[in-house]
């Protein structure tokens, strides 16, 4: 996992503080969670899908312990060339469902810094963040950028809007913004907002989604059961759902998407700006051939 997962870097600077175990998942889930309870800060680094090896591990010897582990899970999401088999599709749903897990996904790389030092600040309970494959999206970052902590359960509001409220979580907020560009040629102005954070959910910012537009839509690059599923579940609860708001969700279809290039993948999965676009139109009414036009 160090050259997979960038280890080597922090390996090569400090070789006494990291540790590879080999391919034995559960071991290093376990392994982590003994550093823990000696009050050591463990990141434990490895791809989406091999974490489903040691799930029983993250349930039992952390979660349940409520240790302050903290998972860094890559390859999450569409991961290119590496296939099904390396396709981090199901991280969101597992995590989110455990009662002491924090779930992180950043937007780009300032983000991923600012979750990174959030992760590294929380020492009373498990947390965990998700990146893709690949390079990221560009974000400017000046000389000697650091991370700071982000205030838990908090989301960010990138667009305001009318109308259409679209929040996204993770990475896939880039094909969000995408979407509003697109949507402008049709004099649509959605909100756009950046969850950050699957649980625990920002509260006030989904009711004050919920309330101020006709439709919300939340957009994530995981399984069926994931981040638009912890939505649901907190506007049915709190019996938003019995109004008007039209709430879709839009997740990777529920079949394995094989090999090819990242953005093809998007465009598989239906997850493209383009298909976010043609959810808008579709649920505002507009007619059939505006859809294909898009």
């Amino acid at each position: 996992m160090g050259g997979g997962t960038g280890l080597n870097y922090f390996q090569k600077r400090f070789p006494e503080r990291c540790f590879d175990v080999g391919i034995a998942e559960q071991h290093a889930v376990t392994f982590a969670a003994g550093l823990a309870t000696e009050g050591l800060k463990p990141f434990c680094a490895i791809y989406s899908s091999f974490l489903q090896r040691g799930y029983d591990q993250v349930v039992h010897d952390v979660d349940l312990q409520k240790l302050p582990v903290r998972f860094a899970m890559d390859r999450a999401g569409l991961v290119g060339a590496d296939g099904p088999t390396h396709c981090g599709a199901f991280d969101i749903a597992y995590m989110a469902c455990l009662p002491n897990m924090i779930v992180m996904a950043p937007s780009d790389e300032a983000e991923l810094m600012h979750m990174v030092a959030t992760a590294a600040a929380i020492d009373d309970r498990p947390s965990c963040f998700r990146f893709p494959r690949g390079n990221g999206v560009g974000a400017i970052l000046p000389p000697n950028y650091k991370g700071t902590p982000l205030e838990i359960g908090k989301g960010r509001i990138l667009r305001e809007g009318n109308r259409v409220a679209i929040i996204g979580f993770g990475s896939i907020v880039q094909q969000c913004l995408g979407a509003a560009e697109m949507l402008k040629s049709h004099n649509i102005s959605p909100t756009i907002a950046d969850a950050r954070f699957c649980k625990p959910l920002d509260a006030d910012l989904i009711r004050r989604l919920a309330k101020e537009h006709e439709i919300l839509i939340t957009v994530e690059e995981g399984s069926i059961g994931g981040f638009g599923s912890q939505v649901s579940h907190f506007l049915s609860l709190n019996g938003i759902l019995d109004g008007p708001l039209k709430l879709r969700s839009m997740v990777l279809p529920d079949r394995y998407i094989d090999h090819g290039a990242p953005q093809d993948q998007i465009e598989e999965a239906g997850l493209s700006s383009r298909h976010i676009c043609a959810t808008v139109l579709s649920l505002l009414g507009i007619p059939k051939e505006v859809l294909n036009f898009v």
